[in-house]
Formats: C-alpha cells, structure tokens, sequence
C-alpha cells in the first residue's frame, strides 16, 4: 500500500493523487493546471501514470483545478467509475462541459495563427464529447455513505463546507490482512459562512493529505466583511459608476447572491441594476437550488421564507452574448457579475476592457487569484493591463474582499485538522510554497503532529 503524491504538491491547482493497494490504483481527483499559459501548457504532458491502469476515481468537488483533466483521462483509455457526491456530480455536467467548449475554442484561435506560421494544427486538449463520455461515468453518492468500490477499499464521503457537494474523502485500505486509513480533505471551507454547513468532523485517520490555500493567513472577519461590501456599494453609487464582481461561476456567485438578496434594503440596491452575467452560474445556482437539504440552518431558513424576502426586482439573469454586450452601454448604476473569477477569461475580461480606465468604476476582487493571472495583476496594483492584445490603464478603484473566500484560512484548517484524536501522520498539499512550509511549521510546532510537505512524484509506503 502506498500513496503517490502528484498534482498540486508544486501549487495550488492541478490536485491529483494515487492510492495503491491490493494491486488497484485508485485517484483522488484529477484537475487542470491553472496560471500562467506556461503552466497550463502542462496538461498536456502525459499522465505520471498510465490512465487504463486507474481502477477508480473519487472526486472532492467540481472545480476545475480538482477535475478538469477527468475528459483527458477518459479520452486517454479510463473505463472506470468516477464516484462523486450527487450534487457534484450536477456541477460536473456544468463545469466539464464549459471546460471542454473553451478547450476547443482556444485551440481554433491558437490554429488560425499556427495557420499563418505554417505550423501544423494542435487538437483541443478534449473535446465536448470527451467531457460527455466522461460524466456518463459518474456514481453519485450520498454524504455519510461507506462504499466498497474494490476489494478491499472503501470510501465515505463527507461535507468539505467549500461549495455545494464539496467533500472530503476517507479511504479504507486493506491489504494482506493490514489496514489503513487516508483523509483526503479535499477544499475545506470556512465556518459560519452562508449556504453551506460547517467542514464535518472526522476523528481517526493514519494519514491525513490536508490543503493549504490559505495556509499562512486569516480572512477578515465575516461582518466586517459584509460591512465593507455595503460601503464599496455605496460608494460606487456616490460615484456614479458601476461595480464589476469577478466571481465563480460555482460557489462564490451564489454567495455573493445570497447577501445581496439579504442586504437588499440596506444596501439600498433598488438604485441598482444587477446582472448575473454568466450563463454557468445562471445554470449552477439552479444546482444549488435543488439541493436544500445540503444548506445549514441559516439558508434553509431564508428558502423557507423566501417569500418573506425583499423583491429582488432589479436581478438580470443575461444568459445571451447579445445581453451580454448590451451591459456595455450602461455607464452608471449596474453591478455586473461575471466570470471567471481570477479575471483570465470569460464575460468579466469583456466588462473589464470596457469599464476600467474610467473613473468611477470599481473592481471588488471576493476570491483568490493565482499567479499570472489578469486579478492578481489587479490585485497587486498594475497601473496598466492587457486585455486582448491592447494595454489599458487602470482608473478604476480595486478593491480585495478576502472575508469571501470559499478556502479555510489558517484558523480553519487548525480546527479541522484538530479534530483527529489519534495523531495521525499528516502530509500538506494545495497551496503555494511558502503557505505550505509555513502551514507545515504550524502543525508541528504548535499543533503537535508529525508533517510533511511531499514533493511531486514522491512515493509514501504505508
């Protein structure tokens, strides 16, 4: 029995595992590589391991840094099933699908200039009948289920508190008569956030693989949070500009819904018009939507009394590039959510070219941005950007709301890990060196556990 640590060991997306025992492999998820398009050049390097060798597949949650490779490992040869939580399993039908319309999209661009080089034409990395193929293999289960999925390993899945149907994995291995057991905590959320319920307790495990997004920070606090997101609104409206809210089309879209549906009175929004100006959201909000006995107490209540709630009149779903576009003739007074969420495509690079050199608007960065990304350059406050090949001045006020974010901070992660009794070995992945070498250092210095930070390709016998 051993563990093969691969994706996200070198950073934060890219998240990939093998476990092996009883002669079976079994992965833990299987995400794009994200950033810079040096970086996501490498998903097109071979797999570290042959796909038609995979006896299964156990996915955390539907974000395409945890299975936006799953296509291309089923393009490549894997027949296998992908067990999934229901609800991820929803998005995934989403997600995937968008991921393989943009991969094939990118590769027509990038093949009209090959074209004038005399360079031969480069294929998608997979298609949208690569993603068909691959989500006709998912295997919803339920949280709290113990599965058998191979002699000898079994699975139970529980709620990560990330985004709807976010889990963390416990895995049973048995071999030879011996037994281990692997946590993987998948994307763990923060608690007392919206919507979702608090990361489940798990209390044994020989070896835990945590992430560290946030390993080495904390987010503000949550009504601080909410009190600066009502002044960025009220000041754009002083301003008489409008507000772009990059966001996720899963997870954080819905959040930023949820609040501007509970402030609505508050935050004065009846002088707003708001655009949820991504059709992947529109489709995902649906997903979350049908799945009300995933909300926590809060949320459940809200649904309950929906009713009850102030008309939220002023919402514009705009699923159409024609609706879309039309948004740009609308100089003052529109809150426009948009994809993606670090700025490197989508409808939001659209609002951005149109919208950022002018004085009034305001960027409100909710979620992480990683490296190369056009948000980190936001975020780290270039005077001027690029955006389809022309450079643009930022006159636009930016403004970073870290108390969002759908990721632990340090504090949450601590009390997540803290609640294994038995002192399991721990093993810190997900996150950018310094997060994790920090987040490792807190684990055995003031946490007690014996960790590590496993490099790419390294082999843990177990």
């Amino acid at each position: 029995m051993h563990i093969e640590f691969y994706g996200a060991t070198s950073g934060i997306t890219g998240s990939c595992h093998i476990l092996r025992a009883n002669g079976q492999l079994v992965l833990l998820d299987c995400g794009l590589i994200q950033g810079r398009r040096e970086m996501e050049a490498k998903n097109r390097e071979p797999f570290p391991f042959s796909p038609d060798e995979i006896s299964a597949v156990v996915l955390s949650h539907g974000h395409i840094d945890h299975s936006g490779r799953i296509p291309l490992l089923v393009k490549q040869g894997y027949q296998g099933p992908i067990y999934a939580q229901n609800a991820t399993g929803d998005l995934c039908e989403i997600l995937l699908e968008d991921s393989a319309s943009l991969q094939e999209r990118d590769a027509q661009y990038q093949n009209k200039f090959r074209k004038r080089k005399n360079k031969p034409p480069i294929e998608p990395l997979y298609t949208l009948e690569d993603a068909r193929n691959a989500l006709a293999n998912i295997v919803g289960m339920r949280y709290r289920e113990k599965k058998e999925i191979l002699p000898g390993i079994s699975i139970r899945l529980q709620d990560a508190g990330h985004i709807m149907g976010s889990c963390s994995v416990e895995v049973w291995l048995n071999e030879n008569g011996v037994q281990r057991k692997i946590v993987f905590s998948g994307d763990l959320g923060q608690y007392d956030t919206p919507i979702l319920n608090d990361p489940a307790v798990i209390r044994e495990a020989d070896h835990v693989l945590i992430e560290s997004t946030y390993g080495n920070r904390r987010h503000r606090d949550r009504q601080m949070t909410i009190d600066e997101i009502g002044e960025i609104i009220s000041t754009a409206s002083h301003q008489h500009g409008n507000l772009l809210i990059p966001a996720f089309a899963v997870g954080r879209s819905q959040e930023i819904l949820y609040f501007l549906g509970k402030y609505y009175d508050e935050w004065e929004l009846d002088r707003w018009e708001v655009f949820l100006d991504s059709p992947m959201a529109i489709k995902a909000s649906k997903v979350y939507w049908d799945y009300p006995h995933l909300y926590d107490e809060e949320a459940t209540r809200l649904r309950r009394n929906v009713n009850e709630m102030p008309p939220f009149k002023a919402l514009h779903l705009t699923t159409s590039v024609q609706e879309s576009m039309a948004i740009n003739n609308i100089k003052s007074g529109a809150i426009i959510i948009a994809g993606s969420g670090m700025c490197n495509g989508g409808r939001i690079v659209h609002h951005l070219k149109q919208n950022i050199a002018r004085q009034g608007t305001h960027v409100m960065i909710v979620g992480y941005q990683a490296h190369g990304t056009l948000g980190r350059r936001l975020v780290e406050g270039d005077e001027r950007i690029k955006i389809h090949g022309d450079y643009y001045p930022v006159r636009a006020q930016i403004h970073t709301v870290g108390g969002l974010s759908a990721h632990a901070d340090v504090d949450d992660l601590s009390r997540w890990i803290g609640n294994f009794s038995n002192d399991p070995a721990v093993h810190v992945v997900h996150g950018e060196a310094q997060s994790k070498q920090d987040f490792r250092d807190r684990l055995e210095g003031e946490l007690g556990f014996k960790a590590d930070v496993p490099e790419m390709g390294e082999v843990l016998e177990l």
